[in-house]
């Protein structure tokens, strides 16, 4: 698997608007629906990388944690299904449900919104403030799927506790490692 690193997606930056399928309720979603009042966590993922499937259980987990205290969880795919098919909304609304998704799991078809994020890494990881400024764009943690180190979500978990606390953006945000998106 070769490795990935996420681009630099410059604090403050504004989150561009989208709207995309959700594959597990069907239905077209826009960014300003599915922000939370706090902030909103937009991760883009997908079902087959290594690296992604290393971190669910801990994006589950934070979801499920940080949700009810006012951060919105966003995930997307972007690659190309035609070369990875096992990415495509039928099979991510399966996989959502197995890995109990509790956030929405939009599909990018066209791959303009990993293209306006500048994504470029499955996990890539993005935190944006109650504004939809940038606050964090960086890894989950220093965990990967062969090293020893457990996977805790301490880089990010560290930016929303920060971000609820009303503090300023870390200054130290270190890339996301992945498998590169599929790119058509």
């Amino acid at each position: 698997m070769a490795l990935t690193e996420s681009n630099v997606f410059p604090i403050g930056t504004k989150a561009p608007d989208f709207q995309l399928l959700d594959t597990k309720s069907d239905e077209m979603l826009n960014l300003s629906e599915l922000k939370g009042e706090k902030g909103t966590a937009i991760f883009f993922i997908c079902n087959h990388c290594p690296f992604v499937i290393h971190v669910n259980d801990e994006l589950v987990r934070m979801a499920n944690a940080y949700a009810e205290r006012g951060i919105g969880f966003i995930a997307i795919s972007s690659n190309n299904v035609e070369t990875h098919p096992q990415d495509g909304p039928e099979f991510m609304k399966t996989h959502a449900a197995k890995q109990r998704y509790p956030f929405p799991y939009l599909y990018d078809e066209t791959q303009e919104v990993a293209k306006a994020y500048d994504a470029t890494c499955t996990p890539d990881l993005y935190l944006f403030d109650a504004e939809l400024n940038a606050v964090y764009h960086g890894q989950l943690d220093d965990s990967r799927p062969e090293n020893e180190i457990p996977v805790s979500g301490n880089y990010f978990r560290n930016a929303m506790d920060e971000l609820l606390a009303g503090n300023e953006a870390l200054a130290d945000q270190k890339p996301s490692i992945g498998c590169g998106i599929k790119w058509k």
